[in-house]
């Protein structure tokens, strides 16, 4: 199954998420902010080495470094322009903030369904 990449400062979401995904059989890491993720990315600071994840759920809203500034920055890394996006927001449709990063896949609204996240990511990670 697919690596997926959880970002989102809420501990309870992100543990919602988790257990759901874990449960389908895919391998979760998570990171609290948008700094933190570009940090495990191998974004910022830079490193090639780390292994990437096939998939990143980035909240939308988060202290630090928001989701917007944090995939701006992964788009413009050649290393993970190509990362595809699920896009989690409470705040209702972004989804014109994100038409200038093509690797956003998919724009899902808080709260989810755990059917339909399940759904949305067996989409997304299809063949991998």
């Amino acid at each position: 199954m697919a690596k997926i990449l959880i970002v989102d400062d809420e501990e309870h979401i992100v543990a919602l998420m988790r257990f759901i995904l874990e449960k389908s059989g895919h391998n979760v890491s998570s990171a609290g902010n948008g700094q933190e993720a570009l940090r495990v990315l191998g974004v910022d600071p830079s490193d090639e080495a780390l292994v990437l994840p096939d998939l990143m759920i980035l909240d939308v809203m988060m202290p630090i470094m928001d989701g917007y500034t944090a995939a701006l920055a992964i788009r413009n890394c050649p290393r993970t322009a190509a990362l595809p996006i699920v896009v989690v927001t409470a705040k209702g449709d972004m989804r014109h903030l994100f038409e200038a990063i093509p690797s956003v896949a998919v724009f899902f609204e808080k709260p989810f369904d755990p059917k339909d996240l399940r759904a949305v990511i067996a989409k997304v990670t299809a063949g991998k």
